[in-house]
């Protein structure tokens, strides 16, 4: 599990935000804080993977917590995603400097976090997977990289369709190294075949997985699917 500590001085936002988390596989919040010293608190005493970061709190600045926890820890701070009503565009650039993973401006729906929760985790596992290996290629490069930036998915899925479900699907396909079949799609995300399929196939409507056909010998075609790049 990732484990997520959620900065917000709203407790009402920080409550909604804890349930988006609660509805992402494989993430968990291990704790909430307030302001700037309750956060540097909370991430010494319990370690958190990851920071859902609120810009503006009451003693300071998210960015201000970022600057601390570089300075203080040696560098070996947390991941953090902002998460702001601030779309002062000198924000966004100091929080890509300070190392910021993600940028979520508010208000923003259980779908759009699940997104950058499950790239998050692709990212986690894609370097896991590389090892201790001293050095890696311009593919392990660019697959790392391009984790980081998913392809939009819709803001609100059709009627039938799940946001985390329909975010799980599309991570399978973006993160893979090659084009994906449904039925290796459902393997990889561990739901059903038709399940996959559904999905996919919601995602070719909506422009951001595309559909190749591969031929055979005899029979009908393959299909195959990979993000629009």
């Amino acid at each position: 599990m990732i484990g997520i500590l959620v900065v917000d001085d709203d407790f009402r936002v920080s409550g909604l935000h804890c349930s988006f988390v609660a509805g992402v596989e494989g993430f968990e919040v291990v704790g909430q804080a307030a302001n700037v010293a309750e956060a540097l608190d909370a991430v010494r005493r319990l370690k958190p993977d990851l920071l859902l970061l609120d810009i503006f709190l009451p003693d300071g600045s998210g960015l201000d917590v970022l600057r601390r926890l570089t300075r203080d820890e040696g560098g070996t701070r947390p991941d953090a995603i902002m998460i702001t009503a601030d779309r002062d565009i000198t924000s966004v650039r100091t929080a890509m400097k300070l190392g910021a993973v993600g940028y979520l401006v508010k208000p923003f729906g259980a779908a759009a976090l699940a997104e950058r929760l499950t790239a998050y985790r692709a990212l986690q596992h894609r370097v896991d997977a590389l090892g201790p290996k001293a050095e890696t290629d311009q593919a392990d490069v660019d697959a790392l990289f391009s984790v980081t930036r998913p392809t939009p998915l819709p803001t609100i899925p059709a009627k039938g369709h799940s946001a985390p479900t329909l975010a799980l699907v599309h991570e399978a396909v973006r993160t893979a190294r090659r084009d994906l079949s449904a039925a290796e799609a459902a393997e990889l995300t561990g739901v059903s075949r038709a399940t996959a399929q559904r999905y996919l196939s919601y995602l070719v409507r909506e422009g951001v997985v595309r559909l190749e056909l591969r031929y055979g010998a005899t029979g009908r075609p393959e299909h195959r699917y990979r993000t629009v790049s």
